[in-house]
């Protein structure tokens, strides 16, 4: 077997969209947010993270989010 298949796959959605306000997180568009992805391991939806986040880095209410899709899928998931 290989390194990735015996690996757990620990699923990461990276997403964001424009908020309302700085104080809450309810998007202005539901339409428009940016599914950046899903990854693996939350080691590559960080980076993604990171870069979508610098690009935006000029508009202040855009966020982008890091969904940890395996707590959701596996509750019992104890990894990051």
């Amino acid at each position: 077997m290989t390194e990735t298949s015996e690996k757990k796959q620990l699923l990461h959605l990276v997403f964001g969209g424009e908020l309302e306000s700085l104080e809450g997180v309810q998007f202005k568009d539901l339409s428009g947010l940016d599914i950046v992805g899903i990854y693996p391991d939350y080691a590559s939806a960080l980076v993604a993270w990171r870069a979508k986040a610098q690009q935006t880095v000029d508009n202040a209410h855009m966020r982008y989010f890091i969904v940890h899709m395996h707590r959701l899928l596996d509750p019992e998931t104890k990894s990051a």
